[in-house]
């Protein structure tokens, strides 16, 4: 990042090499599908870029603040097109995206949750997507949300009742969303 805040394209691309799968399924899991998802992660490097000397060694690990920018890109994106979350499988899994494949199964199960995780209120998505399938701490998302530990604790206590809900057939118990599955 300090070759990045001097204006190193060279420091700037292994940067987006680096983190660029983990950002396009953090993406794809908030937006629903897998174009907007590029656009948003492209609108988050551009950004890096350009607000490089925000970043402040010690201050936030990179990749804390690159989830940061991209979360709240995701959540401009969101914000500006209400559209109906709700797309084809085959605009959310693109076949030169086998890593995307990966973590978006096409299993029922694993649709259902996607689903049913894009009809959460953004918060408690980000939330349940930067723990269970980004392998964020609690801290750490809750420092990308802007919120504290005890408010991202309650957003994921809310996404997993609201998971729960939406999965389960009424009177129904047998699936425990504590443990959400890793397709």
């Amino acid at each position: 990042m300090i070759l990045i805040q001097q204006g190193n394209r060279p420091a700037c691309q292994e940067l987006v090499n680096a983190h660029l799968p983990a950002l396009n399924r953090f993406a794809a899991r908030l937006l629903g599908n897998m174009s907007d998802a590029e656009d948003a992660v492209q609108d988050t490097f551009l950004k890096v870029w350009s607000h490089a000397y925000q970043w402040q060694p010690g201050k936030a690990k990179v990749t804390t603040w690159l989830h940061k920018i991209a979360h709240n890109t995701c959540v401009d994106r969101l914000r500006k097109s209400r559209a109906d979350l709700h797309i084809e499988v085959s605009d959310r899994l693109p076949s030169r995206e086998a890593g995307l494949a990966e973590h978006l199964s096409l299993s029922s199960e694993s649709q259902r949750v996607f689903d049913s995780l894009n009809r959460l209120p953004v918060q408690q998505r980000t939330a349940i997507v930067l723990c269970h399938y980004q392998g964020f701490s609690n801290r750490e998302a809750a420092e990308i949300l802007s919120v504290s530990v005890d408010a991202l604790e309650s957003l994921l206590a809310r996404g997993r009742r609201g998971l729960r809900q939406l999965l389960l057939p009424s009177g129904n118990n047998a699936m425990n969303t504590e443990e959400i599955p890793h397709e």
